[in-house]
């Protein structure tokens, strides 16, 4: 893992389910320099437990160096860099994009035929399409919707998951960055 090569990098954090937990972790990440792409955090299956899954960029060594530093803050149970295993990778968008009588079924069909996504709200000036999937097909339906014009759009953050029967979980073993 000596690589000095920046790429992304999705780490599994299990913490304490506790006020501030958060703000200290984001802190940590700011005070070292690195801005997080993306951040998903929820429950697990244990109870007062939270999973966030973070991606940020960096090389292997920065990346390593983070997590050791993460690792101080209290309520850090047990972090996992994912980054090279198999993994499932889901995002959740809403896209709210302007919508005439004339483009309205090319939406439609861009949306339904090909991303298998939904139209979950509908106006006479706009659509709201959810769509959900790996993040490289979240923003291919971005750049093909852009041109339509897009008004509004919130995105969830990755969760991610490896494939198989290897989980990030108390008691699993540990893979640190």
């Amino acid at each position: 893992m000596g690589s000095g090569r920046v790429r992304s990098h999705t780490l599994v954090v299990l913490v304490e389910d506790k006020p501030g937990v958060m703000n200290r972790i984001v802190s940590l990440f700011r005070q070292r320099g690195f801005n997080i792409d993306s951040i998903a955090v929820g429950h697990t299956e244990n109870p007062g437990l939270s999973r966030i899954t973070l991606v940020a960029k960096g090389d292997d060594r920065k990346i390593e160096q983070l997590v050791k530093q993460l690792y101080k803050v209290l309520e850090v149970i047990k972090i996992t860099d994912v980054t090279d295993e198999n993994l499932i990778q889901r995002e959740l968008a809403l896209i709210k994009v302007n919508a005439t009588e004339r483009t309205r079924s090319d939406i439609m069909r861009l949306v339904s035929d090909v991303y298998r996504a939904r139209i979950v709200d509908a106006a006479p000036d706009s659509m709201v399409i959810e769509v959900t999937g790996p993040p490289e097909k979240i923003e291919s339906l971005i750049t093909l919707i852009r041109p339509y014009g897009i008004k509004e759009l919130a995105r969830t953050g990755v969760v991610a998951m490896a494939r198989g029967g290897r989980a990030v979980a108390i008691g699993q073993p540990e893979v640190v960055a």
